[in-house]
């Protein structure tokens, strides 16, 4: 039962800080105690948990106009934020984690404003069909978080000139760009600021959580750590990953989100792999990048590893999940032996063919 409520509005923009303040804000959660974490990044680009940057947005253009390039811990997919978008985070214990609850603070601060809001897909706010918050869900230990954007007067050119969408997310969503797909809520409410939409953000939090919230300062919190953790999520190894000479790729896009599946085989081992995807359930990948490590490239020994690992899954949808990923590659492994059988009779068909005719 939560018995007390805080709220901190963080004032910089960095995005590396603002994401240590939430990640410290969850470490370190009271018992009992639920937080409101408003904050925004100015010209960033956040990509989810299992993402590769290269594939989400134009890293060197991004970079060359002073952007920034972030990775957060949960999943989902690539976002760009800047001063015209205001981001959220609900930090709750983890039994007291309930994604309608934690909804109805925005729907109801939305609704402030004489908008109605409602919840689509994996992760969407919508109002009428276009998409105005995207959300995504940590947990660890005995806490958890929500955390998700609310575009205000967000810059949509820029979004658009720096993000690349999968062509099968946007015939899934029935679009032809990312902006006919999105919403500026000030195109419907144009005396909407940021302030004013924080006013009601913690009016709402009040209002279902039952309790004022302590104000929170950031200047209370511990500033070598915070330091130290914001030092970890501008570290280029977390935000990039290793390139290394894959031999084995694969794509498809599900319900569940679009996954791009890589492996490095070497003498008949997958010497490593490594999932790219905007799926919400981040730990899955990470449990499916481990046991195709070290497996023989071998399809009954890969549907034997992802057997074994996901005996310990207990959820439906992360088994379906896991079973979409290995049919997947099974599949791409029969594809690439097919075509290589294919190769090989028409070699044999061309040398039997007489040569040197000409007198």
């Amino acid at each position: 039962m939560i018995s007390r409520t805080a709220c901190l509005i963080a004032r910089g923009t960095d995005p590396y800080r603002n994401l240590a303040i939430e990640k410290h804000l969850m470490d370190t959660l009271p018992e009992e105690t639920a937080i409101l974490y408003l904050w925004q990044n100015d010209h960033t680009i956040v990509v989810g948990r299992n993402q590769n940057p290269w594939y989400e947005c134009r890293v060197n253009e991004f970079l060359a106009s002073g952007g920034k390039i972030a990775r957060r811990l949960s999943g989902g997919g690539a976002v760009y934020h800047d001063l015209g978008n205001l981001n959220f985070t609900f930090v709750l214990p983890k039994n007291e984690f309930d994604v309608a609850r934690q909804l109805s603070v925005i729907r109801m601060a939305v609704g402030a404003f004489d908008l109605e809001a409602y919840h689509s897909g994996r992760n969407d706010l919508l109002i009428g069909d276009r998409k105005f918050s995207g959300n995504a869900f940590y947990k660890a230990g005995h806490s958890a978080y929500h955390h998700g954007t609310l575009l205000v007067n967000c810059n949509m050119q820029t979004m658009a000139g720096y993000l690349i969408p999968s062509e099968k997310k946007l015939q899934y969503h029935g679009v032809q760009s990312v902006q006919a797909r999105v919403l500026n809520l000030c195109s419907l409410v144009p005396e909407m600021t940021i302030d004013s939409l924080e006013y009601e953000l913690i009016r709402a939090f009040t209002a279902v959580y039952k309790h004022a919230p302590a104000t929170l300062d950031e200047r209370m919190l511990d500033q070598h750590t915070l330091s130290m953790i914001a030092e970890q999520f501008s570290d280029p190894e977390w935000i990039y990953p290793e390139a290394l000479p894959y031999t084995f790729t694969v794509t498809e896009r599900f319900p569940w989100g679009g996954v791009t599946v890589k492996l490095l085989v070497d003498n008949g081992v997958i010497r490593n792999a490594r999932l790219f995807t905007d799926a919400m359930e981040a730990g899955l990948f990470s449990l499916l990048e481990q046991a195709l490590t070290g497996c023989p490239y071998l399809i009954s020994a890969i549907n034997g590893r992802l057997r074994q690992k996901l005996e310990l899954l207990r959820d439906h949808q992360l088994l379906q999940m896991a079973g979409d990923v290995g049919v997947l590659i099974c599949g791409r492994i029969r594809e690439l032996d097919r075509n290589a059988q294919q190769e090989a009779a028409a070699s044999q068909e061309g040398g039997d063919t007489p040569t040197g005719q000409g007198g």
